[in-house]
């Protein structure tokens, strides 16, 4: 169920409009409100997703509030309802997901909630429950932990082997793959003719399971390999990647892409399904993220954004631990804002880590700086 404020200080478009939502089944309204000022009066103390704002409001303006609100909470969507079609413009660069023209239509308003729970799905990496998907949906997680699901549901394996194999054709998805290369990846230690039965047992519950889902014919043969054709699904480590791929400068036209892109990455690319044959992918997965994460860091201290810049070394730090030049643009953070007790914590939190796990010592460059901040 998706969480939604409305704001228009006519009363009986308010009532209307929240009439329209609550008929769809798919959207609590949290809160209904005539004035801008009481949103932000009250919306720290509100759990909402979604903000549907008329634009010409008296006092503050839509446009006005939705601003104040996405700097208070980046992750809200704003959808503009207005009567006025050149509003969708300034609608547009304020980052809105959508805007609705006065007398809002059922059907226009259906496809705006649809639209919602899309974006929804990317950012959370979750499926909301009231969304009518097609037959063939299928969302396929990657980071963290491989699962995929369809319809909402959790695939159902006939054996680990299989699930495996799956992982293997969705990372090198419309690759050709021997088939010795894939036995000597899923089945390395064992007899050649019996893993040859195996692939083939597997391939066949495989192609079951993806005819039943609508993706009849997506897995190929030819050449003693297979190949895995597949469209139309959602999958959160290639749209990490095509975020980053689409977007290789990084500016406040696509920033927002970008931090979406950080937020898909949950964890490392399968680790808690220790798949030998991942740790490549993971590493160069990992080594783009690093990339993102330096460029978003630079940006936002670029702009004097320092809440964003911390925000974004720490997850650097959390997913880089053994990182010196992440660690080192920390403590300078905290040093100049005058935090010198938290530059000097997350230095012995480093040093502790690094002795533990590693043995080391920091490098002189880094001793050299928490040093000048212990002399103030």
């Amino acid at each position: 169920m998706i969480r939604a404020i409305l704001v228009d200080d006519e009363k009986l478009a308010l009532q209307l409009m929240e009439r329209k939502l609550n008929d769809l089944g798919s959207v609590e309204v949290v809160r209904a409100f005539t004035d801008a000022e009481s949103v932000i009066r009250e919306m720290k103390d509100l759990d909402f997703q979604v903000a549907f704002l008329d634009i010409e409001l008296a006092g503050i303006s839509g446009l006005d509030l939705a601003e104040i609100i996405q700097e208070w909470n980046s992750a809200i969507h704003v959808v503009f309802i207005t009567a006025y079609r050149d509003y969708a413009i300034q609608a547009f660069e304020l980052a809105s997901i959508d805007y609705l023209l006065k007398p809002v239509l059922i059907s226009r308003l259906e496809k705006t909630i649809t639209r919602i729970q899309d974006q929804l799905l990317l950012k959370n990496g979750t499926i909301l429950p009231n969304k009518k998907q097609p037959s063939t949906s299928l969302k396929i997680i990657c980071f963290n932990e491989f699962g995929v699901y369809h319809n909402e549901e959790p695939v159902k394996w006939k054996t680990a082997k299989v699930k495996e194999l799956f992982a293997l054709f969705i990372t090198h998805l419309h690759t050709y793959l021997n088939r010795d290369t894939i036995i000597n990846t899923i089945w390395p230690d064992h007899d050649y003719d019996k893993a040859k039965i195996q692939l083939h047992t597997c391939i066949s519950h495989l192609r079951k399971m993806l005819d039943s889902q609508g993706f009849k014919g997506s897995l190929l043969f030819s050449n003693q390999g297979y190949t895995l054709e597949l469209d139309n699904f959602y999958c959160d480590a290639i749209e990490f990647e095509r975020l980053i791929e689409r977007n290789p400068i990084l500016n406040k036209e696509n920033i927002k892409e970008l931090e979406t892109a950080v937020l898909l990455y949950t964890g490392e690319y399968m680790e808690n399904n220790h798949y030998e044959w991942t740790k490549v992918k993971m590493q160069t997965t990992r080594e783009k993220l690093f990339q993102l994460l330096q460029k978003m860091i630079d940006y936002y201290t670029k702009e004097k954004q320092f809440d964003k810049k911390k925000h974004y070394l720490h997850i650097l730090l959390k997913y880089n631990p053994y990182s010196e030049h992440a660690l080192r643009q920390l403590m300078i953070h905290y040093s100049e804002e005058g935090n010198r007790g938290d530059a000097v914590k997350i230095y012995h939190e480093f040093l502790t880590h690094l002795q533990t796990d590693l043995g080391m010592l920091p490098d002189q460059t880094t001793i050299k700086l928490y040093e000048s901040i212990l002399k103030g």
